[in-house]
């Protein structure tokens, strides 16, 4: 989500083979890999859970925990990655702000911001062929000035890609502190691409005539922001209905608790100061939010940015069982935590019968984030808390768990996220927790310990990394 050009690390070892080409045979020449050595890690650890008080899930009474083996990447490419799983056996994904396979795309270019698209070959997670399917696309983000990746589906030989809208400035200064994205805007539809990301249609919509009746006003909170396809396999081969359903983040209007106001210390922390009431403090931003919405559509080119076509959750009824509606006024949280929800993702797993929500706050947009994991035997619930890995990344963002890459018993899985683009702001520093970790693509691989499976007798993660070097303080404070 960096609003600013990227390290020049990102540069390092990737083929620039495809820079000016327009359009891409994958077929072809897929020997070249933008993959570096994956990271050597002798052991690994279980992700220390710090559940808040407030905290409205029960425990899981089925998982307990994450258990991080030690295996990760090291692939130098951009972020937002949001792997699909298509009949070609492939993934494609989405990507943005930063260098992919020799290409550039970053999305806060507003009349101009960029979005790229991707196909990763392989059936190893630590060495996969990345390759763009063809230049990325620009479109307005105006009256906005961000316009990134959001939903990705590939059904049926089709592929899907969702934007949406920030603003009012990837870097906006407000009363003396740096924000990044601070409101989250509108979804502007889907463009479509039916030779499997070599050509696009572009979306009939657009920021100001967005695919979902909302913001009321600019700036203005919303409830489908950023929505994500909940990942059922290859081609959707575990929909319970053949229909494609999207998780999203937000909020209300009214919020009777909105975000509080805040100034730096100089370190990694944030004091509350004297509210002011022209500026929502990320209350909804890129990463933040209090509500997470479900929404569904039977995916095709004629219904993807038909409105009339969806349909969203609206509640339960008296007997438990989800209603849904095809009115957006209707529409009602799937789960809410004030002040305590943002980015989301979910995974079925097969193997375990369960989907897995990842959900990232990552409040005041710009520090260490919070990210936790959830589950459910049902996508309409009821979700229960796996693991909340506090200061997770230590500052991790758009967690994900690809099904490609998850085992027959569905324990053991690559997560993938990115991490740290914003060291240094507001003089907070940060260090790389989980060893492994970097501003781009990561995939880390983890264990999801059952009630009877056996802790390791490994160090926690804070003394892994002051081990390994990665931490910035290099002291463990007790």
């Amino acid at each position: 989500m960096k609003p600013v050009l990227v390290n020049a690390v990102l540069c390092i070892g990737v083929s620039s083979t495809l820079a000016g080409a327009e359009r891409i045979d994958i077929q072809r020449d897929t020997t070249t890999s933008a993959v570096q050595k994956a990271v050597d890690q002798t052991s690994g650890f279980l992700w220390k859970s710090e559940v808040p008080e407030n905290c409205p899930f029960e425990k899981s009474i089925a998982l307990k925990g994450v258990y991080f083996t030690g295996r990760a990447s090291d692939y130098f490419a951009g972020d937002t990655f949001y792997p699909t799983w298509a009949n070609d056996g492939n993934l494609y994904s989405p990507w943005t702000d930063g260098i992919t396979d020799g290409l550039t795309s970053y999305s806060w270019r507003a009349g101009k911001a960029e979005t790229g698209h991707a196909v990763l070959i392989g059936d190893d997670p630590l060495s996969l062929t990345i390759r763009n399917t063809s230049l990325p696309k620009i479109a307005s983000s105006l009256p906005y000035t961000g316009r990134y990746p959001a939903g990705s589906l590939v059904h049926d030989e089709i592929w899907y890609y969702g934007t949406y809208c920030l603003g009012p400035a990837g870097v906006h200064e407000h009363e003396g502190f740096r924000w990044n994205w601070p409101t989250m805007g509108p979804m502007p539809g889907f463009r479509i691409s039916r030779d499997m990301g070599k050509t696009w249609e572009s979306s009939p919509h657009t920021p100001e005539k967005p695919l979902f009746p909302e913001p009321e006003q600019h700036l203005g909170p919303i409830k489908i922001g950023a929505p994500h396809f909940v990942d059922f396999g290859k081609n959707m081969e575990h929909s319970p209905d053949g229909k494609a359903y999207m998780v999203a983040m937000g909020g209300v209007a009214d919020d009777p608790s909105p975000r509080p106001c805040i100034r730096s210390t100089g370190t990694v922390a944030f004091e509350e100061r004297e509210c002011d009431s022209d500026f929502a403090h990320a209350n909804i931003s890129w990463i933040s939010a209090d509500q997470i919405y479900l929404t569904r559509v039977t995916p095709s080119p004629d219904t993807i940015n038909d409105i009339t076509a969806y349909e969203f959750f609206a509640g339960h009824d008296t007997d438990g069982n989800p209603e849904w509606t095809r009115d957006f006024k209707k529409i009602k949280p799937l789960i809410e935590w004030n002040n305590n929800m943002g980015c989301v993702t979910a995974t079925w797993v097969p193997g375990l019968g369960k989907y897995l929500m990842c959900i990232t706050d990552g409040w005041p947009t710009v520090a260490k984030m919070d990210s936790y994991i959830l589950e459910s035997d049902t996508l309409t619930g009821p979700w229960k808390m796996v693991s909340y890995m506090k200061g997770f990344g230590e500052q991790a963002y758009f967690l994900n768990f690809p099904t490609k890459f998850i085992s027959p018993d569905g324990k053991t899985l690559w997560l993938c996220y990115s991490a740290n683009f914003s060291p240094g702001w507001n003089g907070a520093k940060l260090g790389i927790n989980p060893p492994g970790g970097r501003y781009g693509l990561c995939l880390h691989e983890v264990r999801l310990l059952g009630l009877d499976d056996v802790v390791p007798e490994k160090p926690d993660q804070y003394d892994q990394e002051v081990k390994s070097g990665f931490r910035w303080d290099k002291i463990k404070k007790e």
